[in-house]
């Protein structure tokens, strides 16, 4: 590679060095041709054969000089704004083919390669982009190994448990709940790893249709009637008629499920949940508030990430993933969603919908 690298230089100064020879003999040609013809009109005599012969072999050796100038000018200029710059930015890309993202070009020379400049800058921000990319790849396949290690350790455990002969019908039961209700929990993670994955790609087009926003939150609370009589949750509502929105229906609902679960999920057996639905001239806006446990600020601030959980004890089951999937899914919609929160003063999730 490098022989052809250096047969193709070779060809190219020569070539270069012809160019520049032609260039400067019909320059050089015409000037002379010029000057001679002036001169012998003001001295008003012909020049004699010999002294043509003589300029013109002069005229060559010019010609062939400056040519040589030219060419080795060229040469330098090629090797320093071209060849350099090339050099450096070819080996950034092959670096970061091979996987090292770490790779960034330094500032160029100003003078004559500003197009090098942008061309490093580019590149420089897609190994950035590339970085950020296999970072969130990593940490994604190290929490979804997390996530799948406690329910498969916990069904292992039970499974084994189960085994004993002398094992009584009650224990029996126990731990055949406990390998449902891990696998029903890891079940869960997939579904809903699949969802944000084909959301974040995607591959799942909104069918956008209109709806009555008000209809659809009284059917998906009313789905955790059995939660909230369980853990004694007093349910508050106010709720305006009549409000429509133009939006994909079930991804919506994908929204309500996750915040309503997570209301009633951290909100303490007596403690309540208010659901309110408003109304702007463009924005349906829908509040979710609980009296549970609350959140700081600082973890707030990273509840849309995946596979992010507050409770890092993880006394509350979760796999960290709905709030992404509800925050990618208004992101679809074109709406908005905030968050109220103070420790041990309950949440307040806030979402805008675009009515039209």
């Amino acid at each position: 590679m490098n022989k052809g690298n250096k047969t193709r230089n070779a060809l190219s100064t020569i070539s270069n060095f012809f160019v520049f020879f032609l260039l400067a003999a019909f320059v050089t040609t015409c000037c002379i041709m010029l000057f001679i013809s002036a001169l012998q009109g003001s001295l008003g005599r012909e020049f004699t054969r010999e002294e043509i012969t003589l300029a013109a072999k002069i005229t060559l050796v010019n010609v062939i000089l400056i040519s040589i100038v030219m060419a080795v000018i060229d040469y330098i200029r090629r090797k320093i704004m071209v060849e350099r710059p090339t050099k450096i930015i070819t080996e950034a890309t092959e670096k970061i083919m091979s996987g090292d993202f770490s790779v960034r070009i330094a500032d160029m020379p100003r003078s004559g390669a500003e197009g090098f400049d942008r061309i490093a800058e580019a590149v420089n921000r897609m190994a950035d982009e590339l970085s950020g990319v296999e970072t969130l790849r990593t940490d994604f396949i190290a929490n979804v190994s997390h996530e799948m290690k406690t329910p498969l350790a916990v069904m292992q455990n039970y499974g084994t448990l189960l085994q004993a002969p002398d094992l009584d019908d009650q224990k029996r039961m126990e731990y055949a709940k406990g390998i449902t209700d891990a696998s029903r929990r890891l079940s869960e993670m997939m579904t809903n790893i699949l969802k944000l994955n084909r959301l974040e790609n995607q591959q799942i087009f909104p069918e956008i249709k209109r709806f009555d926003l008000g209809e659809q939150l009284c059917e998906s609370l009313l789905q955790f009637e059995s939660v909230w009589e369980k853990k004694n949750i007093e349910i508050y509502t106010d709720i305006a008629e009549n409000i429509e929105v133009e939006a994909d229906s079930e991804l919506l609902s994908l929204v309500w499920n996750n915040l309503f679960s997570n209301a009633f999920k951290f909100t303490n057996d007596g403690g309540s949940v208010s659901l309110r639905l408003s109304a702007t001239e463009h924005h349906a806006i829908v509040e979710v508030k609980d009296t549970g446990c609350g959140m700081s600020a600082e973890v707030g601030a990273h509840i849309f990430e995946k596979f992010y959980q507050g409770d890092t004890s993880h006394s509350v089951q979760g796999n960290g993933l709905g709030l992404a999937l509800v925050k990618r899914v208004i992101d679809i919609m074109r709406g908005e969603i905030s968050v109220e929160s103070a420790v041990g003063a309950g949440t307040t999730f806030k979402v805008k919908i675009r009515r039209s």
